[in-house]
């Protein structure tokens, strides 16, 4: 057997058990020693009946002295009464038809589940189970793995046993010095003890190793990535004689300090030879379009050409509005390209931008098309970059020479986790919002004090106001207890008579979705309820007031989102949680909203309590999975391993080197779809 081979080369594994492994991306052997578990049953430690408390997860030995089959409708079930030396307990399996032809009175077995109590009485439902003879699991830590249908934990843990005798085969990802200079265990070591480790210590020095190897494939791949394109290329040196503050002092406001030192950073990478790669980093409402706005003028006035790509097209057109109006009194033309532009309209508009009649261009995914050519593209903008891949913004690029980026996120990320996560970005951090802004004042409401809310929304209303509904779904769902839109849109319709109320989700026609948003926008509709379809990018200062249905269904950054979309007027704003949440999480998320309104400070608490792959949802798409590593948990080792790339690419910024020759064929397999990398 080799590493490379299919999955099928392990006896037992057929079409059907393969397909399963397909939908878990399971493919070849390798894939399934790099599987991870997800957690760990400890079955060293045997308990007796007699210790066992409510809740305890444990593992006993025991006799069964009582079998008695049950069950009604077909759905088989099965009574089990055991017994040790101390006690007896009573076990319940369900669907146990086969379970019923295998265990015998009299005989011992070993049961590992959760103990539960039951008319004063404890019980184990449904735990597994195995015959004290010859047992191979007994007495050990064993893993828990993700699952799919058809696939159970005993196989996957026999598969992976029966792959072993690969280990020894694997590469040494790691030069000999990096390993010994920070204790590192062998690559064959970790895999054998992440899966089956004999104790926990030998799990966690396996679990560091493999934590370790994900985080500098990833800063090796970022630092690269910013090096060969942003370092080694030069760049376009824009006028120093046009400066920014011409453009600023025509804004209708003053810049805060943030927002003059960010300012003073673009102008300084701008003029420099150097290809600026710089992210803008700011919370909701703190001005980060007009310091894009602010570097398009200058790369305009220098003779250049200027784009801003946007997640969605509402916030494309409010883009182009907002930028038509600062930048027609200077004699700058704005242009807008969307997917849904008509073609005679799109044909016009792509000859105007190609013969520089357009000097600023706004658009969707549409302006990586390969029919979109600029003639002298100087600066590219990406507006909520974490939601465009690593390839998306490249092909953006690609369409200058050497054009300067500047991208920007309302999603604050701690800036310790921004500096190592986003390495192929130098970092410029917004943390002041304009004077006179007031903080937006939240509260939770359970669905009984709903009306409450929804009193004083009318109140609101009556004073001229609008409000924004949110709901979790479009349409009503039998599997997901929440409020959907269609159905908020039905209630508030007949619940405010008098009160003009407009519908909004994502699955609209985009001609329907504009006209709903400009009837808002304008004033001619008082409530609009929508789905997050409005997390990004809708401005109405008049919207004093943020009604969330179920908001333990939304993370900490989306809440934080939407309630950005009010607070933006004089008025003072309300936000109103309305939840149901019973988890100890959910609440947490809720008080965190209810009592602040400091981006950077939700996201921290953010991390603390979301896994590795919600917090990689701001990831750029295209990079290496993390399956281990979870940079809220791991940050010490992810700063080790920082430092480690870094290094590495001082003394062998190609990969050239002998001992770094399995680094440079692991970098190559992981990044091979990631434009502007090419070690």
């Amino acid at each position: 057997m080799q590493i490379t081979d299919k999955i099928t080369t392990i006896k037992g594994i057929g079409p059907k058990k393969a397909s399963a492994l397909e939908r878990l991306k399971i493919r070849t052997l390798g894939d399934l020693l790099f599987y991870y578990p997800r957690e760990y049953q400890d079955r060293r430690q045997i308990q007796t009946i007699k210790s066992l408390k409510d809740g305890d997860t444990a593992s006993i030995r025991a006799r069964i002295v009582l079998l008695v089959p049950g069950g009604f409708r077909g759905k088989r079930t099965l009574q089990v009464l055991v017994t040790d030396d101390t006690g007896e307990l009573s076990v319940v399996f369900f669907k146990a038809d086969y379970l019923i032809k295998q265990l015998e009175k009299n005989q011992e077995y070993e049961l590992y589940g959760k103990v539960t109590e039951r008319a004063g009485r404890l019980q184990m439902v449904h735990p597994e189970i195995e015959r004290k003879s010859g047992l191979t699991e007994q007495g050990k830590i064993l893993p828990l793995y993700p699952l799919t249908e058809g696939i159970s934990q005993k196989d996957l843990r026999k598969w992976i046993k029966e792959s072993f005798s690969l280990v020894k085969e694997l590469p040494e990802l790691l030069p000999e010095a990096m390993r010994l200079r920070n204790r590192l265990c062998s690559l064959s070591y970790a895999i054998e003890n992440i899966h089956f480790p004999e104790d926990p210590q030998k799990m966690r020095e396996a679990k560091f190793r493999l934590v370790f190897d994900e985080f500098l494939e990833l800063q090796l791949g970022l630092l690269s990535m910013k090096e060969r394109v942003f370092g080694a290329a030069e760049g376009i040196s824009f006028s120093k004689t046009k400066k920014m503050c011409e453009f600023t002092q025509t804004l209708p406001f003053s810049l805060t300090g943030a927002q003059a030192r960010v300012l003073a950073e673009v102008e300084t990478d701008m003029e420099s030879k150097r290809i600026m790669n710089r992210l803008i980093q700011g919370d909701v409402g703190s001005g980060k379009t007009a310091l894009a706005a602010a570097a398009a003028y200058k790369a305009i006035k220098s003779g250049f050409q200027a784009v801003m790509m946007a997640p969605t097209e509402i916030l494309a057109g409010q883009h182009y509005e907002t930028l038509t109006s600062l930048f027609s009194p200077l004699g700058v033309k704005v242009g807008c390209l969307t997917g849904s532009l008509a073609a005679k309209e799109k044909k016009a508009l792509l000859l105007d931008i190609q013969e520089k009649r357009i000097d600023f261009l706004v658009g969707t995914h549409a302006l990586i098309q390969p029919q979109v050519t600029f003639k002298k593209l100087g600066l590219v903008i990406t507006d909520e970059q974490h939601r465009f891949g690593v390839r998306q913004r490249s092909l953006l690029q690609q369409k200058g020479n050497n054009p300067d980026v500047l991208v920007m996120t309302a999603t604050p990320i701690p800036r310790t986790l921004a500096v190592i996560l986003y390495a192929d970005l130098d970092i410029s951090v917004v943390d002041e919002l304009p004077p006179g802004r007031k903080p937006v004042i939240t509260k939770a409401v359970t669905s009984s004090k709903r009306e409450d809310a929804y009193t004083f929304v009318r109140e609101e209303i009556a004073k001229g106001r609008q409000a924004y509904v949110v709901a979790p779904l479009i349409e009503e769902s039998t599997e997901i207890e929440a409020k959907s839109a269609k159905q908020l849109f039905e209630e508030l319709s007949g619940h405010f008579p008098g009160v003009r109320v407009c519908l909004l989700h994502g699955t609209m026609k985009q001609t329907e979705k504009d006209h709903v948003m400009e009837l808002f926008a304008k004033g001619q509709a008082d409530i609009l309820v929508s789905t997050v379809v409005i997390e990004v990018g809708i401005n109405v200062p008049n919207a004093s007031i943020m009604v969330i249905e179920n908001a333990e269904r939304f993370g900490l950054a989306s809440l934080h989102q939407l309630r950005g979309r009010v607070g933006r007027g004089a008025e003072q704003s309300y936000c109103f949680l309305v939840t149901e949440g019973k988890t100890e999480q959910s609440k947490e998320r809720i008080k965190i909203l209810c009592e602040t309104n400091d981006g950077f400070l939700i996201a921290e608490k953010d991390l603390l309590l979301r896994g590795p792959g919600e917090f990689f949802g701001f990831r750029q798409h295209g990079l290496p999975e993390l399956k281990l590593a979870d940079p809220s948990k791991h940050l010490s080792i992810l700063e080790i391993a920082r430092k480690e790339a870094f290094f590495v690419l001082e003394t062998d910024p190609d990969l050239e080197n002998e001992e770094n020759a399995e680094l440079k064929n692991r970098m190559q397999m992981l990044f091979e779809d990631v434009e502007g990398l090419s070690i």
